[in-house]
């Protein structure tokens, strides 16, 4: 794969060319709007572009795509920063958040939505029509995002990935050109793209399918670390028994003392299960009376909940921080296993980790889509997924404290990750992505980076790709 040359042009003539070209703001290094631009949702991502283009149409991602592969520059793209690679100097970052238009089809059960559109926005849209999407876990995330790197939601067992409910795509591509992308025009790329995000381009504006989803159960069960061994236990075999219209997570959580947390949970170690529930027909009170059972929760806000309140669910945190994450997928789970986990998970690890997540896959996720895409892992039982937040005194600790995680579950692990859950675009995080495509997806996705962009102009946005292709 060749690579764009090193920067040709000052910081200020760049500026200068996309000024001239675009229609939204251009920010300097210097200028006061380029760190407010510049910075997400994960304030441990720095970028160091030689400008910020806060796009106001896809033409404008266009017009920039084309000064940076004509001046020997590369592209990174930012809609809400959850999941940031850092932007280096010899690029242009593209920031899409004010391209932010949602459109619902009511007769075609569709959204319509441009690239900076988070999911929250389309839950409110969506709900006065009876209808719902495969949103994630945090409805402050980017839809865009979220869906190129598969999309694992809270009911991801009842109605699989998001990207396999994508229909068409308009994609700005290395070359400066917005494309019309889907199954049937552009078949390569469509397939690329959803699964192997955003080393193939920009997406500017994506439909795909809603649900007619109103309501559900959901919520979590809060059970005392001293449970854990039971809870850990009784969760893998309930959800290995249970029937697909339930989603479930289980997470090892270090709480901080924060007035804004339930009073029992505040500065507390606990196992935080997690569960959702889609099907009129099934009681959800009987479907959780094993987990209910096997010790008394400190706190059970499972109920049923209106659709666009599926954020509380998992009640992910919601303000910027600066974090690092790292993933796994696993074949299985035994008990050694559980053990594993809790040994450096919980208190007697004393790592500096705010959780350690285990996530039931199966159900529709291990299905193949109707309309292939690059989605990995369809294969796994459950993927392993662990954070840090790389505040003083505990920052340089975190990077081995989540890889001691990880480590601690390689006996059973894949040796891959799903991309959305990585956490890092080289070492480590990026090897996994890799690992989790078969050979022949790596080779189909080698051939069309090759076709498509040939001169790397996305690889800062997306280095694993190096790895990866």
């Amino acid at each position: 794969m060749s690579h764009p040359t090193p920067q040709t042009l000052a910081p200020t003539s760049v500026v200068d060319l996309l000024r001239t070209a675009v229609a939204g703001v251009v920010h300097a290094p210097e200028d006061e709007g380029y760190r407010l631009s510049a910075t997400g949702f994960n304030l441990a991502t720095v970028h160091r572009s030689a400008a910020v283009v806060v796009a106001s149409s896809a033409a404008d991602v266009a017009a920039a795509v084309r000064i940076a592969a004509e001046n020997g520059l590369t592209v990174a793209v930012q809609a809400t920063g959850h999941g940031a690679a850092p932007a280096p100097e010899n690029s242009i970052l593209v920031d899409t958040a004010l391209l932010d238009g949602v459109s619902i089809n009511r007769a075609e059960r569709t959204a319509t939505v441009e690239a900076g559109v988070r999911w929250q926005q389309v839950l409110d849209a969506a709900a006065p029509h009876g209808l719902a999407p495969l949103a994630g876990s945090a409805p402050g995330v980017g839809v865009v995002g979220y869906t190129l790197g598969g999309g694992l939601g809270p009911i991801a067992r009842t109605h699989g990935f998001a990207a396999d409910r994508v229909l068409r795509m308009e994609v700005v591509t290395a070359d400066g050109q917005l494309r019309r992308v889907t199954p049937d025009d552009e078949p390569d790329l469509f397939w690329a793209l959803l699964g192997g995000g955003a080393a193939f381009g920009i997406v500017t504006q994506m439909t795909f399918e809603l649900l007619p989803i109103q309501t559900l159960d959901g919520g979590g069960l809060f059970y005392d670390i001293a449970d854990a061994p039971a809870v850990l236990r009784r969760w893998r075999d309930w959800i290995s028994a249970a029937p697909t219209s339930v989603s479930s997570s289980l997470a090892i959580v270090n709480f901080p003392p924060l007035p804004e947390l339930p009073e029992p949970l505040r500065g507390r170690t606990a196992v935080h299960v997690r569960f959702a529930h889609v099907d009129d027909a099934e009681d959800a009170g009987a479907l959780l009376a094993p987990l209910r059972a096997v010790a008394t929760p400190v706190l059970d806000t499972v109920t049923e909940i209106v659709y666009p309140a599926l954020g509380s669910i998992h009640a992910d945190p919601t303000d910027p921080m600066p974090g690092m994450e790292r993933s796994a997928l696993l074949r299985e789970l035994p008990d050694a296993a559980l053990d594993a986990l809790l040994a450096v998970a919980g208190p007697a690890g004393a790592l500096p980790i705010a959780l350690a997540e285990v996530r039931a896959m199966g159900g529709a996720l291990g299905v193949p889509p109707e309309t292939p895409n690059a989605v990995a892992g369809r294969d796994a039982a459950f993927t392993l997924f662990t954070v840090g937040v790389l505040v003083p005194p505990i920052a340089d600790a975190v990077p081995g404290a989540l890889e001691t995680v990880v480590g601690a579950m390689a006996p059973w692990a894949s040796g891959g990750a799903l991309m959305n859950f990585a956490g890092g675009v080289d070492g480590p995080p990026a090897a996994r992505v890799a690992n989790a495509w078969t050979p022949a997806q790596r080779t189909r996705l080698a051939e069309i980076r090759a076709a498509y962009d040939p001169s790397g102009v996305f690889a800062p946005a997306a280095r694993w790709a190096a790895t990866a292709i």
